[in-house]
């Protein structure tokens, strides 16, 4: 019994919890992003270089098939991936810097500040 609830204490930790939604969130956004690539940019940099497949692109080497343009795209693939995690994570760190950078309300004084601040004006006033 105490390896079950060792173990669910493991898994409910925020740590685990918060890596689980980042890798189905990143299997998510390296979907869309395997798609925009494939999809629409493939495509144009084909008719830039005159009607290249580069997912097609071979070389034979005795029996051997080398697929390197498969290599050159999913060099794009991490290409794109890298710039577009780069932007997302330097619009939160943005957003997490003018978060910080307002200024926080003062504070409401204490009773003993507020009873102080009586005592001094009534000292003023006689």
């Amino acid at each position: 019994m105490a390896f079950i609830k060792e173990f669910k204490e493991f898994a409910m930790r925020g740590n685990v919890m918060d890596m689980a939604v980042g890798v189905i969130i990143g299997g998510a956004f390296g979907k869309i992003v395997s798609s925009l690539v494939d999809d629409v940019m493939m495509p144009i940099i084909g008719v830039l270089t005159g009607g290249v497949d580069f997912s097609k692109v071979s070389v034979m080497v005795g029996d051997a098939e080398v697929k390197y343009g498969m290599f050159i795209q999913n060099i794009i693939d991490f290409l794109i991936i890298a710039v577009c995690i780069f932007a997302m994570i330097k619009g939160m760190n943005s957003l997490s810097k003018k978060k910080e950078e307002e200024p926080a309300a003062p504070a409401e004084p204490s009773n003993e500040e507020k009873l102080l601040s009586e005592i001094r004006d009534l000292l003023k006033n006689k």
